[in-house]
């Protein structure tokens, strides 16, 4: 239960500076370094879509696009009922 736990922590924080950081690099126009849309995509999927959420609001990052507007928080509601289940079940 604390990797789990841990492991939420640590991807969502990896989705949050991602995003960070691909702002920032957006914001001085070095594009050939700027993070895949599918990486940010993958890590929110894994696990981090409350942080790259939390980071698309702070930043003001990504908040056009459909698949960030409406996949991530789509995601953590996938991620949280899941977490749900898996609480009943093992209790």
């Amino acid at each position: 239960m604390l990797a789990a736990i841990l492991y939420f922590i640590a991807i969502n924080a990896a989705a949050f500076v991602l995003m960070g950081v691909d702002k920032a690099r957006a914001r001085r126009g070095d594009s050939k370094r700027r993070i895949p849309e599918r990486r940010l995509l993958g890590f929110g999927a894994a696990g981090g879509a409350l942080g790259a959420m939390a980071a698309m609001r702070l930043f003001r990052h990504k908040t056009k696009h459909a698949s960030f507007a409406i996949g991530l928080p789509l995601m953590f509601v996938v991620h949280a009922a899941a977490i749900y289940v898996l609480l009943m079940v093992l209790n």
